[in-house]
């Protein structure tokens, strides 16, 4: 018994490490694969140097922004930092339907 405690310190030690460092750093990769993975044409993207940008083209490996009119720069496809606007394509607005018996008129001033 004696050798199982002075290796108890070691693995508590080990068991915060992994709840507080590396199972949040796995959720937040994860998360920057699915963002990754789900960018598509005409989304605004900033890169990791900061770049703002629309993509213009993208491949399984590299991403082309349009940063000024007539001005493209290719990036890797990881050095996509976030998406600061989704495309509109990706966008569904729901209209409600509205009958003429439900818009009620404007009082006169």
């Amino acid at each position: 018994m004696g050798g199982f405690e002075q290796f108890l310190p070691i693995i508590i030690m080990f068991v915060i490490f992994y709840f507080l460092l590396i199972r949040p750093n796995q959720k937040r990769q994860k998360e920057r694969n699915a963002m990754l993975s789900s960018i598509k044409k005409g989304d605004k993207v900033v890169t990791i140097g900061g770049m703002h940008g629309t993509i213009h083209d993208i491949t399984d490996t590299t991403v082309s922004l349009k940063v000024a009119h007539n001005t493209y720069v290719t990036f890797d496809r990881a050095a996509v930092n976030s998406v600061a606007a989704a495309s509109a394509d990706s966008l569904t607005v729901e209209k409600p339907d509205l009958k003429a018996s439900d818009v009620q008129p404007e009082e006169a001033k």
